[in-house]
């Protein structure tokens, strides 16, 4: 890889700010980077190749920042929402349900054996496309409590689940590298809360007295670390950043911490990987099985029916339509289908376009749910700023 090439992917990834200019349009800002991806990818021009271990080993470094990202904007410190996680859990086990049985009748409908993947991904949700989208729409915290939880709990089952089904004979080893990352994580966890407060007040003055970022590199080597265990035990990177992104949210993250992991993540490593991820996925494949076309239109339908499911504990339709909203557990799939060739010609590119289905039909209902809860005022001035509706 040389430096032109890395000037090629920061410019061609910025068609995804663009395409996301316009608030009114609500698209996601994977939606450009994906599309200049598959632009200069092995879909388009071929001016990147993917499998480039430079580049490759960027993109995992990216995707294991969004994902710990993602479990940062987890809000396991917000007590309305912990109150609501009974009645989320409820909601969430019912979406399970009948994502295990749209799964297998999609699996059927299509000939393969993927319906424990398909399940997957149909019961899904993105705390961190829907949470923006609804603290952008000034909708409180206390008015949507529910739809959190339940957001939430589907958000960690979900990505505890994929590499599990994705790679079903490796199942003891995969486990086994999952509960060592996760007890890690709470090790860490119980560790940031025996320090207290005033300790890392005191180490966060340090650092930024001195500018010598060591809460981010003490991030990053966590994170690096629990990524070590994921590739020696073929967990994926999206399991070590999503497990470290849980522990900065149960201990309470550090605005410093967060403005310089976004710089990173939305700046350089987030792009990166969704070009890389772009141009890994060859759309001739669904010229070849345009089935495949169906099959990403019936998984975002389906993952759609799911979550009406959630009506039966009480949860108004527009907000289980919101639920629905995903991104990254069906980008994991592709990124973890990539790795180790575990899906079928088309089947990423379809895994894709039944995310963005969902997405579409999310903001619809997340409008629609603006409308009926969102307070006069509009949003807290005191709320951290949004998060970018990434995945």
């Amino acid at each position: 890889m040389t430096f032109a090439t890395l000037a090629l992917i920061v410019l061609v990834g910025l068609l995804g700010p663009v395409l996301s200019a316009r608030s009114a349009w609500r698209v996601p800002i994977i939606a450009g980077e994906l599309l200049a991806g598959l632009v200069v990818g092995v879909s388009g021009f071929g001016w990147v190749e993917p499998t480039q271990p430079t580049f490759t080993l960027l993109a995992q470094i990216g995707f294991g920042l969004i994902m710990l990202v993602i479990g940062s904007h987890i809000p396991v410190l917000d007590r309305t929402v912990r109150a609501a996680l009974g009645k989320g859990a409820l909601g969430a086990g019912l979406v399970a349900v009948v994502a295990v049985g749209l799964g297998i009748a999609v699996a059927a409908m299509f000939g393969n054996a993927h319906g424990a993947v398909y399940a997957v991904l149909i019961a899904s949700s993105s705390a961190a496309l829907v949470l923006p989208m609804l603290q952008q729409l000034g909708i409180a915290a206390d008015s949507a409590a529910e739809l959190v939880a339940q957001i939430a709990i589907a958000d960690v089952a979900c990505i505890l689940a994929l590499p599990l089904v994705m790679q079903p004979s490796r199942v003891p080893l995969v486990a086994g590298g999952g509960l060592l990352i996760a007890a890690i994580g709470v090790g860490l966890a119980i560790l940031a809360r025996r320090l207290g407060p005033r300790m890392q007040k005191r180490f966060h003055d340090y650092s930024e007295s001195r500018r010598f970022g060591l809460e981010l590199r003490f991030t990053l080597l966590a994170m690096f670390g629990l990524a070590a265990i994921a590739q020696f035990t073929h967990v994926s990177v999206m399991m070590a950043g999503f497990t470290l992104g849980l522990v900065l949210a149960a201990v309470g993250e550090p605005r410093r911490l967060a403005r310089q992991l976004f710089g990173m993540t939305e700046g350089f490593f987030g792009p990166l990987f969704f070009v890389w991820l772009g141009s890994s996925i060859d759309l001739r494949n669904l010229i070849s099985h345009p089935a495949m076309i169906l099959l990403g239109v019936v998984l975002g339908v389906a993952a759609v029916l799911a979550h009406l499911a959630a009506r039966l504990v009480g949860l108004p339709w527009p907000q289980t339509v919101a639920s629905a909203g995903q991104l990254g557990v069906p980008v994991a799939a592709v990124a973890l289908g990539v790795e180790t060739s575990a899906l079928l010609p088309g089947e990423g590119s379809a895994i894709v376009l039944g995310a963005l289905v969902a997405v579409v039909s999310s903001s619809l209902a997340v409008a629609i749910v603006s409308k009926r809860t969102a307070k006069p005022a509009g949003p807290d001035p005191t709320a951290p700023p949004p998060a970018v509706t990434r995945a």
